[in-house]
């Protein structure tokens, strides 16, 4: 690969995350401008325009750009190890596990702030299950074809549930399924940052393997490799990134698959060791543009719908040009 045209491709797409970035922070209700922004860096701005941009818009920027870069970099990792150009972390049922979580603590409790806690419960016992699963058998096509099974029966369960449950718990909860990066604490906005770092450095530190993966189970057998360990220790990780993602955000897709092909595309190569990089920037540009998007409409929009809206063409595109 052109050194040149890997440069170029990683600093253009890390420009856009900052670009994004900066215009995510500067879009909502209150107009804030260029000024007011360099005003509250530098710690000259008025305490209501710095509370509004520090407290309210900065864990919404750091949100979207710290899930999309683990969502991306998760889709990087399974649709490798599935060889499955279609492979996105939902399709593991980790997402629907938290879907049931936040369905039963809201009937329980009823309230906003535990939706989250019971959010991570289920993802974590949904990935899990898919763990035990994975090391069970030693055909990646067995786990993946159990993640979809897995996200049917939970998706079935929390419909049942939200027929039984009262007006105000099933508000609560619709709030969470349609996906939102605002509502978010500077805290959990900082521990998903966290947690999208040590999932690229661990995609990263797993990039030979999984180009080798992408041969088949067999050529990684003769090439002295264990695609049972590779497989194991991949699906850990994304397990781990979509169950932290889905906690807080909700339910929010679309950016596993997108992402790796613009950066394979891009690139002009699938070497893990710069795709990874590349897509992760790509995921967080992603979601910044779709929360710009969300915020600039008249009304307000979920941007789990704005995401959907986006993701859609692009993976259509992608199937009709037959790079899949």
């Amino acid at each position: 690969m052109n050194p040149t045209r890997k440069i170029t491709v990683l600093s253009a797409a890390a420009l856009c995350v900052l670009l994004t970035s900066v215009i995510d922070l500067l879009v909502g209700e209150m107009n804030i401008s260029v000024g007011d922004f360099i005003r509250t860096a530098f710690g000259t701005a008025d305490s209501s325009t710095a509370a509004v941009i520090l407290h309210l818009r900065f864990p919404r920027v750091l949100t979207a750009l710290s899930a999309g870069m683990a969502l991306a970099t998760a889709g990087t990792q399974l649709q490798s190890v599935f060889r499955n150009p279609l492979a996105d972390p939902h399709i593991m049922g980790v997402s629907s596990g938290s879907a049931l979580g936040a369905a039963i603590v809201t009937m329980v409790s009823g309230a906003a702030g535990s939706v989250f806690f019971g959010a991570l419960g289920g993802a974590v016992v949904s990935a899990i299950l898919v763990m035990l699963v994975a090391g069970r058998f030693r055909n990646a096509s067995t786990v993946l074809i159990f993640g979809v099974l897995l996200g049917y029966i939970l998706g079935a369960a929390t419909s049942l549930l939200g027929y039984m449950s009262s007006h105000e718990s099933l508000r609560i909860f619709y709030n969470w399924t349609v996906g939102s990066f605002a509502t978010t604490s500077a805290s959990g906005a900082l521990v998903l940052l966290l947690v999208a770092v040590a999932v690229v450095i661990a995609a990263l530190s797993g990039a030979k393997g999984l180009d080798i993966m992408m041969f088949g189970d067999e050529f990684a057998s003769l090439s002295g490799a264990s695609p049972r360990r590779i497989s194991l220790v991949n699906i850990t990780v994304c397990c781990v990134a979509t169950a932290a993602v889905t906690s807080l955000c909700g339910p929010v897709g679309f950016v596993g698959i997108v992402a790796p092909h613009l950066a394979r595309i891009l690139l002009g190569t699938s070497l893990h060791r710069y795709v990874i990089p590349t897509a992760a920037l790509c995921g967080a540009s992603f979601y910044l543009i779709a929360d710009i998007l969300s915020q600039l409409s008249p009304f307000p929009l979920p941007v789990g719908s704005v995401v959907a809206v986006l993701g859609v063409p692009v993976i259509i595109s992608i199937l009709l040009s037959k790079r899949v």
